[in-house]
C-alpha cells in the first residue's frame, strides 16, 4: 500500500517552529505505520487467548466429569455398606431370636430334671 507524501513548505517559520512540525509529522507517521504491526499482534494475542481459553474449557470439562464419576463410585459405596450393614443387622436379630429360643428350650428340659431330682431324692 504506497503512502502519500508527507512533504510540507513550510514558509515563513522560524527553525524551532519547523523542528516541531517535523517532529509531530514523524510521530504521525509512527502512528500510520504502527496498526499494521499492532493488528498483527492482537491478533495473535486473541488467538492466544482463544486458545487457552479451549484449553481450560476441555480441562474445566474433565475436572468436572472426574468429579462427577468419585462422587458416584462413594455414592456406590455408601449405598453398598448400607445394604451389607442391613443384612448383618437381620442376621443378628434371627440370631437373638435363635438364642431366646435355644434358652426357652433349655429352660423347658431343665425345669422337669430338677423336678425329677426333686422327686427322686429318697426322703429321710
Amino acid at each position: 500500500m504506497e503512502r502519500p507524501s508527507l512533504e510540507i513548505n513550510l514558509p515563513n517559520t522560524d527553525e524551532e517552529g519547523k523542528l516541531y512540525v517535523v517532529d509531530s509529522l514523524n510521530n504521525l507517521n509512527k502512528l500510520n505505520a504502527c496498526p499494521d504491526e499492532s493488528q498483527h499482534a492482537l491478533e495473535t494475542t486473541a488467538g492466544n487467548n482463544t486458545r487457552n481459553q479451549c484449553l481450560f474449557f476441555i480441562i474445566f470439562i474433565l475436572t468436572l466429569i472426574v468429579s462427577l464419576a468419585l462422587v458416584s463410585f462413594v455414592i456406590f459405596l455408601i449405598i453398598q455398606t448400607r445394604n451389607k450393614m442391613d443384612q448383618i443387622s437381620s442376621r443378628l436379630l434371627s440370631e437373638k431370636k435363635n438364642i431366646e429360643e435355644l434358652k426357652k428350650i433349655n429352660n423347658m428340659i431343665l425345669n422337669p430334671q430338677g423336678q425329677m431330682e426333686i422327686w427322686s431324692e429318697p426322703s429321710f
